[in-house]
């Protein structure tokens, strides 16, 4: 059996609007019509590839170019995946469902060690050769970029190409080489790595060795390169740097259902142990002015109710203050909510905190990483305790309610009085009460440190699998009881993903043999497996304990020698003896060079802005308008083809934020979270389509109720339709009560209705069956009693007219099964159609 495309398996898998492609601000461009065609692809699930803005920003670049079409691929979920192995149907793009085999590059995203088995999986659905050297010119170029490129070597075997750095610093620079070469006579692909190892940032594999004396390893050397190391791309002026007005919207619940706003990039508070730290240095902040007008156009284009303003440190922006006091001005009224992620305890003022409460409280989280004083101070984490206690104290009292600390265990020189700090931390913090007396709960999360190159702590040795577990369970006993939530990362998955962070090239051949084990998704508790991991260590003969757990020289070569970075070895190491000294080193941005050697002042140098004043009335000022009148508005709406595949919270999320890019002014319900006057007949279920369903909408009265039907049909995706708005009052075309006849048609499979056995049901005088209500209990129900009328209109179609009753009404398809005698593949494949619903003295 073989489907020509991942529309055919849609019926048959969870979340089936992951693959549809038609998302809002999405771009499809005809592959004729441009010179090149790349698949940006991301390895892990829709909803957390979705949730990257990395992605979404090359995606912008790279359609803005007209001889460029760019599309997405995530890679699909575990009962896609299964799908398309056993219909040999290939892993194809979200736009145009062009399978990935066929585009010119395939660009892949490397943000987390634990996502390379994806990387594999995606391939193999791709019908990809796993290696860059068993690749052909029937083959798309293979490329990869992320912060996982500090280190390439693990993967490096798999990919063409590697971008180091910065992305859109590179993208359109490898992709306009990559056309002047196409267009050229010689287009052997060597020609074109060449091409491309002249660009900064970017790294060919293939180009250089491993060397790998009798010790272990020795360095990476150039063998078809005249350069010795590859230095970072870096973007040097955010305000510059091309990013979306008009990001995609995802389908479903992504992890991140928000616009996102990049505020800067980079942090100098110098965390020993942070890796993104390092690699993302210097800090560049995008102008304040800059940032209102994105967020303008990105919420008039999206439709969001809230925004992530996102960096590293967020409370370090300059203007964090006035740019929110901004924000709120302008989105304050349109119930916009303004969230702040990565905020650290001692930025986070009672001033700020009162900024965010005025729209709706968002997440609060505070990462101390150690519970001591001495161990903070080891890592160069700039937080006291006085301060954590105060943060915490504060947002009590404004009215949060849950509070999310993050710990690390096994840091270099970690003692037992380390771990007892923790819980006299959290014990202190679970004793502060907020308005009324309340306390409030606090979440503890916690996961093993993992040395990570490019970072002063890249020497050290991660602990042992055993001493991990020990460490978790110690904390987990001592911090119960109510207000107290534990989660801890599997010490075992950071044991691999440690592996992974500093290895070399001898790690390809494992990763094949993981994955050929079964290995996928594992940076999931409940995918990744232990088992097959270790089956595949003994396969490839690497001690995984000798890359963890093995303390390193200073003087050894690494790994990721050749990845220039920008920040200095001599720096790294230098940091390394102030934290074993217990000295810390102060934030750049605040006093002199620290000298770590990014920095050349004249391109590449910190960008702040450490003043704004705003041209828009503060949420303090009082504005005199006159409040709008309301009414009641009954919409009629059709959901057919595609749109079948929207789960009903999910439809009425497209209508919502549809009904704000329209710009329909509709009231708002009262309280600390409003929410627009909307509601809707009763859901259909995932997969059936329907003529006519209706909902109900509270708007101004300034607006026109056909005005709204042509406002929302500009902005509903495929298969949404409102075909009408009517006044609403009560008793007037309301839904009928009492018993109902729904009607519906059915299509299936040629054959699928036997005319023997309608025959036998239509001479049945009972046909009982059972089915659970929503309290799961099993309830006897008689179809004969249920079942109005049923036409077979042919051997593949049919009309049924069934009875709805409270509590006594079945789905068309849990009566078609038993009646046709259809097995649950075969009846998630039908294609339902509701025609409409009446009273049922009504009914014909």
């Amino acid at each position: 059996m073989s489907h020509k495309s991942i529309q055919d398996l849609l019926p048959l898998v969870e979340q089936p609007s992951r693959y549809l492609g038609s998302e809002v601000n999405h771009v499809k461009k005809d592959h004729h019509t441009v010179k090149l065609t790349i698949a940006l692809a991301f390895p892990e699930l829709y909803e957390i590839g979705t949730s990257h803005f990395g992605v979404q920003i090359l995606y912008h670049i790279l359609n803005q170019h007209p001889d460029i079409a760019a599309e997405r691929v995530y890679c699909p979920a575990m009962d896609m995946n299964a799908q398309l192995k056993a219909t040999q149907t290939p892993l194809m793009s979200l736009e145009t469902q062009t399978p990935i085999q066929q585009f010119d590059i395939l660009g892949f995203s490397l943000l987390y060690e634990m996502n390379y088995t994806n990387v594999l999986s995606m391939l193999d659905r791709g019908n990809i050769p796993f290696l860059s050297s068993q690749r052909n010119d029937s083959h798309p170029i293979v490329i990869a970029g992320g912060p996982c490129t500090c280190n390439p070597e693990p993967v490096a075997d798999i990919f063409d190409a590697m971008v180091i750095g910065d992305g859109e610093a590179v993208i359109l620079e490898m992709a306009e080489a990559w056309m002047e070469w196409n267009d050229s006579h010689c287009r052997e692909r060597q020609s074109l790595l060449e091409k491309w190892s002249r660009i900064e940032g970017v790294y060919i594999p293939s180009f250089y060795t491993p060397v790998i004396d009798e010790a272990g390893f020795a360095s990476v050397i150039p063998i078809a390169s005249e350069k010795n190391t590859i230095k970072r791309a870096i973007v040097s002026d955010l305000d510059e740097a091309p990013f979306p007005d008009r990001p995609i919207v995802p389908y479903g619940k992504p992890v991140h259902d928000r616009l996102r706003l990049e505020i800067s990039r980079g942090c100098t508070r110098g965390c020993r142990f942070c890796q993104a730290g390092m690699l993302y240095r210097p800090v560049r902040e995008r102008s304040p002015k800059t940032l209102l007008e994105l967020s303008e156009a990105a919420l008039s284009a999206t439709g969001y109710e809230d925004l992530s303003l996102l960096s590293l440190s967020t409370g370090d922006y300059r203007c964090i203050t006035p740019l929110l006091t901004q924000l709120m001005a302008r989105k304050g009224a349109e119930h916009t909510a303004i969230s702040l992620p990565s905020l650290r305890a001692g930025t986070l003022t009672p001033e700020l905190m009162k900024l965010i409460q005025t729209v709706r409280k968002t997440g609060f989280t505070i990462a101390p990483e150690a519970g001591s004083q001495r161990l903070r101070d080891l890592i160069n984490k700039d937080i006291s305790e006085k301060e954590i206690v105060e943060t915490v104290n504060n947002a009590f009292l404004l009215g949060w309610k849950v509070i999310k600390l993050y710990f690390m265990v096994g840091l270099p020189t970690e003692r037992d009085e380390d771990l007892q700090a923790i819980v006299a931390l959290i014990n202190t913090l679970k004793r502060i009460k907020g308005p009324g007396g309340r306390r409030g709960k606090i979440n503890v999360s916690v996961a093993t440190f993992i040395p990570k190159p490019h970072t002063p702590f890249q020497w050290v040795s991660q602990i042992p699998l055993q001493e991990s577990r020990n460490k978790i369970r110690w904390l987990q006993q001592h911090l119960r009881g109510p207000g107290i939530q534990f989660k801890w990362q599997d010490p075992e998955i950071s044991r691999i993903e440690g592996l992974w962070a500093r290895g070399d090239r001898r790690l390809n051949r494992l990763l094949v043999a993981a994955y050929r084990k079964g290995a996928v998704f594992d940076g999931w508790s409940d995918t990744f497996d232990i088992g097959t991991w270790e089956a595949a260590l003994s396969e490839s003969g690497v001690d995984a304990d000798d890359y963890t757990c093995r303390e390193r020289k200073t003087a050894e070569p690494l790994p990721w020698d050749h990845i220039d970075l920008g920040v200095s070895k001599d720096f790294l190491e230098k940091e390394w003896e102030k934290a074993l000294s217990g000295e810390r080193t102060p934030d750049c941005r605040d006093g002199h060079c620290q000298d770590c050697g990014v920095c050349d002042f004249q391109d590449i140098e910190p960008k702040v802005y450490p003043s704004f004043q705003g041209d828009v009335a503060t949420t303090q000022e009082t504005v005199s308008v006159a409040l709008p009148g309301y009414r009641k508005v009954r919409a009629l709406y059709s959901k057919r083809d595609q749109a079948r595949y929207f789960g009903h919270l999910e439809m009425v999320n497209i209508f919502i934020r549809a009904i704000r890019r329209a710009g329909i002014p509709v009231r708002f319900s009262e309280g600390f979270h409003p929410k627009p006057k909307i509601s809707f007949d009763d859901p259909l279920p995932l997969g059936m389509e329907s003529l006519k369903e209706a909902f109900y909408i509270q708007v101004s009265d300034e607006i026109e109720p056909q005005d709204i039907a042509n406002r929302l049909n500009a902005q509903l995706p495929e298969g949404l339709v409102v075909h009408d708005c009517q006044l609403y009052s009560a008793g007037k075309g309301q839904k009928p009560t009492g018993p109902l006849a729904a009607e519906y048609l059915i299509s299936l499979r040629e054959g699928a209705f036997e005319a023997s056995k309608y025959k036998a049901f239509a001479e049945s005088r009972s046909v009982p069956v059972t089915r659970r209500n929503r309290k799961g209990k099993e309830i006897s129900l008689d179809l004969k009693d249920i079942v109005l009328e049923m036409t077979v209109v042919s051997a593949d179609q049919l009309h049924l007219s069934l009875k709805s009753v409270p509590g006594k009404n079945l789905r068309p398809l849990a009566v078609i099964g038993p009646v046709f005698d259809l097995d649950e593949e075969c009846l998630k494949l039908a294609k339902v159609v509701k025609t409409g619903i009446t009273a049922l003295s009504e009914a014909p």
